[in-house]
């Protein structure tokens, strides 16, 4: 090999090397592969990973949250069908069925052309990025945010917040964001945000710069969707739900409601989480058996009718 051939093998070799390291711009994935993507890191850049086995879970399979599911139903129907839509919050009680809710809304509408990209908070950095990949693409878009909430100065806060509404750049009509939240206001509140509040001479009490940024952020989602904790027979409810997903007859439903109602004060909650945890528990048992009905001036065990 002759000097000239060695430079430039080695100039060769450089140049993989650099490539390795140096960011790489997003490539559209296979649109086909699935209805749901990842939006994920790798080595030298990010990338948009089919999901190879998405979530099963319908409408149906939700019980105890028809107002939501309401809501949300009619709100991504009108994104799909190409008219106005907004982009939501579902904030509440963990458990009750948030994250559910978005999957069983994408399985309903996946055939009309629904697409979910799910983007973890420290990537909304990224967003203006999947906004410009996706803006000429004939489907409709969610950028599914889960579990979202955030620390003092994270970048995705002030991306997400431009992108939501005040960016120069704006989402298309083909991309909507569908966040879940714990809370409604997506930055922690502490008591000395109260402090710059001011009074006038009126009385009315107005918040500082601190609250008004707190709350900026979850106000530029147009739609709100609130779950609230689940009573007893909501809870039970879903746990029979659960159970007949998972072939129990009813007779043996019937005959798991003290263990149900035991298993939620092990846990201290009774969320749609939890009803579930049980099914898939008891189920994969196959232990329980009917048994007879209680007579009707029976109680149940202290505690239990207050889980």
């Amino acid at each position: 090999m002759s000097a000239v051939e060695q430079l430039i093998a080695r100039a060769e070799a450089l140049l993989g090397r650099l490539e390795a390291v140096l960011p790489r711009t997003l490539q559209a994935p296979d649109w086909g592969a699935s209805v749901a993507f990842r939006y994920r890191r790798r080595a030298g850049g990010h990338i948009l990973e089919p999901v190879r086995h998405v979530a099963t879970i319908r409408l149906e399979d939700l019980k105890e949250v028809e107002p939501q599911k309401e809501k949300l139903l009619r709100n991504t129907e009108q994104f799909v069908a190409g008219r106005p839509a907004n982009n939501v919050l579902l904030t509440g009680a963990r458990g009750t069925g948030k994250s559910s809710l978005i999957k069983a809304v994408l399985n309903e509408f996946a055939a009309r052309g629904l697409r979910l990209i799910e983007v973890d908070k420290t990537d909304l950095v990224d967003l203006p990025d999947l906004v410009d990949l996706v803006a000429d693409r004939p489907e409709r878009f969610v950028i599914f945010c889960d579990d979202l909430s955030f620390d003092e100065g994270e970048a995705g806060y002030k991306a997400l917040k431009s992108m939501l509404d005040g960016s120069v750049s704006v989402a298309g009509d083909n991309v909507l964001i569908y966040a879940t939240s714990n809370r409604r206001h997506l930055l922690p509140e502490q008591m000395k945000d109260n402090l710059a509040a001011r009074m006038d001479e009126n009385g009315e009490l107005h918040p500082g710069e601190a609250i008004e940024e707190k709350v900026s952020l979850s106000e530029r989602f147009g739609l709100w969707v609130s779950f609230y904790p689940f009573s007893q027979g909501e809870y039970l409810a879903i746990a029979a739900q659960w159970l007949r997903f998972y072939g129990l007859s009813e007779e043996q439903i019937a005959a798991a409601r003290q263990p149900a109602l035991v298993w939620a004060l092990e846990r201290g909650s009774r969320s749609g989480r939890v009803a579930c945890q049980f099914a898939r528990d008891l189920a994969g048992r196959g232990q329980i058996e009917p048994v007879p009905a209680p007579a009707s001036d029976s109680q149940p065990p202290e505690g239990l009718d207050h889980v």
